[in-house]
């Protein structure tokens, strides 16, 4: 991996997510994201990765204020139209300004867990030569999982940076952890990068 052709990104790390008072963070997920210290080591991640001209993704899931743009119809979408959670232009969809962007950093929205699906994010990294891609954000076994499924069907080398990731419930981020994404990826923490 050379900073030459590697890219960052960052999964869903926004306010709705991993803030106490985000309507999906509030339901356990941020105190799980705090207690596991995913945006210090984030904010370093990203500072490293400025420092050496890695190009940087932030990834944000975000509708519009009606919904007709969610494709899904799975039991989780219900729950996010319920509580009016992660719309565009909102608080829920910025991000925490200890890893806020940079105007010259691309955000990246999507209205589904692979970040690849119909947005343009896939076509910007061949066109600056990407070839691997290092990941981290939240959740780990539903955003981190698809877009490591599908960078890898890409062709692209991935590293997961396990202590970038969090999931809700513990069992469920270590499942992914030991048992998933190592067949994808290299999975290490945020100290190797």
């Amino acid at each position: 991996m050379t900073t030459k052709d590697t890219a960052l990104l960052l999964l869903d790390l926004q306010n709705e997510m991993v803030d106490p008072k985000g309507k999906i963070g509030s339901g356990g997920l941020a105190k799980v994201v705090e207690e596991r210290g995913v945006l210090a080591n984030a904010s370093r991640v990203l500072e490293k990765a400025r420092k050496e001209g890695v190009p940087v993704v932030f990834v944000r899931l975000g509708f519009r204020p009606d919904y007709s743009d969610a494709l899904s119809v799975a039991p989780r979408i219900e729950k996010l139209k319920a509580n009016n959670a992660a719309i565009v232009g909102t608080w829920g969809t910025e991000f925490p300004d200890v890893i806020k962007p940079l105007e010259t950093e691309l955000i990246v929205t999507k209205q589904c867990v692979n970040p690849f699906h119909n947005t343009g994010l896939m076509n910007w990294l061949f066109a600056r030569g990407v070839k691997s891609i290092v990941v981290g954000g939240v959740v780990t076994n539903l955003v981190v999982e698809s877009t490591v499924r599908a960078a890898d069907d890409a062709g692209f080398a991935i590293t997961v940076l396990e202590d970038l990731c969090a999931s809700p419930n513990p069992e469920w981020h270590k499942f992914s952890i030991e048992n998933i994404l190592p067949m994808f990826a290299s999975v290490k923490t945020s100290a190797s990068f």
